[in-house]
């Protein structure tokens, strides 16, 4: 069961709001202070350290870090052709969604021969990090490399953990996926330790350092984005994962259940929380949670979850209450099981899923939406990762001789305004003679 918090009968201000939000905090801030360690120790130790980062936390030693081609090659050729069926389903909702999220070229004519064109530029490199502790996400795989291929990035590395049970592979599912999409720079090495071998380079394993760091993880990932950044591009961290559900007393409590779970099942950090004016239907989301979460394969991970200070019911009066913690909130996936849903108002998250057929699963997997989504309140201010998130917008100005003239005297203008006569005189310098 979880715990309430009970915010009926209250008018909360803003700040309040956010203070009364479930969170991990002192998990996170840990999380931060070791992550920065373990960056540190691979910008200055490279291999060394990212071999000794694999036996402490993975159990594997002595592993092939740079995977050889002949690996991903029998990864593939081994897939269960009904996964490779699903992967390719993926691929082609996912390359699809994210066509759309390339801008055109705009050109604007600001006066004869005056123009300034808006394009979008990608970068050169990228890292992509793919979960593989507690469980195989070749879904992840999917979800950063093809954005980042539609984007026209040029080459696109790849991250995953070494796993014990593979002699110190990457696991051959996540390679196989790799090999799909036709990735043929891929890493064994996990946590904090890859994200600072992409920022830093590793000279004895050939992997320059990258451009753009992105990929979903736990906290540890996701602090140590921070601790790269500056160094690289990143994209939102995406840490532990996390669920919010707004439902009124129509929803099904079953599938709210049954949803709640099913995020929870990520990690003992994961976050699951439900927001609702009905005491009723909290009391009977309870019974289903303690009914069927002993009965899955990971109950004792959702259990911790559930426990833990990241995961509540909120009791509140109204939907507009509900909406306005919702907000304050900012939660990676969230999921309205109302009668009136109003997704429109709900500005604040990585991912919204409307009503009983929408379930975070679906984004997970195949909704052609990506689940690399901002947690930690940062979808209040950052998106989840798309081509954008390899794309920087440049400007490029021309202009004729008379196009300049047009605007000559105002520069110069501006230029004395501001005490840099240098900048009029470059103009001026263009009419001499």
């Amino acid at each position: 069961m979880l715990r309430t918090i009970d915010l009926r009968g209250r008018t909360l201000s803003p700040a309040e709001l956010l203070a009364a939000v479930p969170r991990a905090e002192l998990a996170r801030d840990s999380a931060l202070t070791t992550a920065a360690r373990i960056v540190h120790d691979v910008a200055a130790e490279g291999e060394n350290a990212l071999r000794s980062q694999a036996e402490q936390f993975d159990g594997v030693s002595g592993h092939a870090i740079r995977v050889p081609a002949a690996h991903l090659d029998d990864a593939l050729a081994g897939l269960d052709p009904e996964v490779r069926a699903a992967l390719e389903e993926a691929i082609v909702r996912v390359r699809a969604a994210s066509a759309a999220q390339v801008p055109a070229p705009v050109v604007t004519e600001l006066g004869p021969g005056a123009r300034v064109t808006q394009r979008w530029q990608p970068v050169r490199r990228v890292g992509v990090y793919v979960p593989g502790g507690k469980a195989v996400y070749p879904s992840s795989v999917v979800m950063n490399v093809v954005p980042a291929q539609v984007a026209g990035v040029e080459v696109v590395a790849l991250a995953s953990p070494p796993q014990r049970d593979q002699d110190g592979r990457v696991h051959p599912v996540i390679l196989a996926a790799a090999r799909l999409l036709g990735i043929s720079e891929v890493y064994a090495m996990g946590g904090a330790g890859a994200i600072g071998a992409f920022a830093y380079g590793v000279d004895s394993l050939g992997l320059d350092p990258v451009d753009v760091v992105t990929g979903p993880g736990n906290n540890f990932v996701a602090a140590a984005k921070r601790a790269v950044a500056g160094v690289v591009g990143t994209d939102a961290e995406a840490g532990a994962t996390e669920i919010l559900i707004v439902a009124d007393d129509t929803a099904d409590p079953r599938l709210v259940a049954a949803d709640l779970i099913s995020q929870a099942e990520h990690d003992e950090q994961a976050s699951a929380v439900l927001v609702t004016p009905s005491a009723e239907l909290a009391a009977a989301v309870n019974a289903e949670l303690a009914a069927r979460a002993p009965r899955t394969r990971h109950a004792a991970r959702i259990a911790a979850a559930f426990d833990g200070p990241q995961s509540a019911v909120v009791l509140v009066d109204d939907l507009a209450q509900a909406t306005a913690f919702s907000n304050a909130y900012a939660p990676e996936h969230l999921e309205l099981h109302l009668a009136d849903p109003r997704a429109d108002e709900f500005v604040n998250a990585g991912a919204v899923f409307v009503g009983d057929h929408a379930p975070v699963s679906l984004g997970d997997y195949l909704a052609g939406s990506n689940h690399v989504l901002p947690t930690g309140g940062q979808a209040r201010y950052a998106p989840g990762l798309s081509a954008a998130t390899f794309l920087r917008p440049q400007q490029v100005v021309e202009y004729d001789r008379a196009a300049l003239a047009e605007v000559r005297d105002a520069i110069v203008t501006l230029a004395q305004a501001e005490a840099l006569p240098a900048h009029g005189e470059a103009v001026e310098a263009r009419f001499e003679g």
